[in-house]
């Protein structure tokens, strides 16, 4: 079975045994994964073919939802240049782009879409907690980039997306939310 056939089945599961879908939040990412052949490819398969895919399936759900909306997670490399982050960042600049496309060619449906750009995130497990344990003046280096003075936690990134998955956000689509503490003001 290719993706595109794993991810619509799993999208049709999850739709008959919730009565439908409302909300779809895209959120994987192949981050990490560098410069490489292989890391543009999994940027390319995951971050934005993911995202395609995950739409497509849940599109017959969200047109018969009274206040669908999408919300893909791009990242505030897709805003900003990174030599740390090339192919990660080219792909969420694709997906920001892709979400207004997305969201002109449904608001037709009455389906929104919008995305959050996150800056960095430290959460126990997290990618930025591997790098504070392992390399401790990139954290620290990040960390005073950030005009709060610290790092996001991820329940701020579920707040932006409540919001926007939300009644109070009724008239907003096809816009990028950046939710960074001021990251990309340095």
């Amino acid at each position: 079975m290719g993706d595109a056939d794993a991810i619509e089945g799993y999208i049709k599961g999850a739709a008959e045994a919730l009565g439908g879908i409302d909300i779809l939040v895209n959120n994987a990412s192949g981050f990490g994964a560098g410069d490489s052949e292989q890391g543009w490819a999994a940027a390319i398969d995951v971050d934005l073919l993911g995202t395609v895919r995950a739409t497509r399936a849940a599109r017959p759900w969200l047109i018969d939802s009274e206040q669908a909306s999408v919300i893909h997670i791009a990242s505030i490399a897709g805003q900003a240049a990174s030599a740390r982050t090339a192919a990660y960042g080219a792909i969420k600049a694709a997906l920001i782009q892709y979400t207004q496309s997305q969201a002109s060619e449904m608001a037709a449906d009455g389906i929104r879409v919008n995305a959050i750009a996150p800056g960095s995130i430290d959460f126990p497990g997290g990618l930025w907690d591997k790098r504070r344990i392992e390399t401790p003046d990139l954290y620290e280096r990040t960390r005073a980039t950030i005009a709060f003075g610290r790092f996001g936690r991820p329940e701020e990134i579920a707040d932006a997306a409540v919001f926007l998955a939300s009644a109070r956000a009724s008239w907003i689509t096809g816009q990028t939310l950046t939710v960074d503490g001021g990251q990309l003001l340095r």
